[in-house]
């Protein structure tokens, strides 16, 4: 038997929530210089509790070959890695815009 969300009335495994609101969302991507000009990159605009942002940031982590940590709903990542963030997001389906 097919399960049926109640809310919309359509069979779950037709339903992917989550890539719909990954479009739904303006990631943005800054750098800023800190103490001693390091620059930090900050991926800010994952609003989305559904989204494991922890589970994000260790991919771009990797990706970036960098460290960085999570404070609040943002991700900050050592050095300047604007592009390849950005390419990691768009291809986790996210829509980027960097400044």
């Amino acid at each position: 038997m097919v399960d049926i969300d109640p809310i919309t009335g359509l069979p779950k495994d037709l339903l992917d929530f989550e890539e719909i609101a990954k479009e739904n969302q303006k990631v943005i991507i800054s750098t800023v210089r800190r103490r001693y000009g390091k620059m930090v990159t900050i991926v800010d605009g994952i609003d989305d509790k559904s989204i494991d942002i922890e589970k994000l940031a260790k991919t771009l982590k990797g990706k970036c070959a960098a460290g960085g940590t999570i404070k609040g709903r943002a991700i900050e990542l050592q050095g300047e890695h604007k592009k390849k963030a950005a390419q990691v997001l768009e291809a986790n389906g996210y829509v980027v815009e960097v400044i």
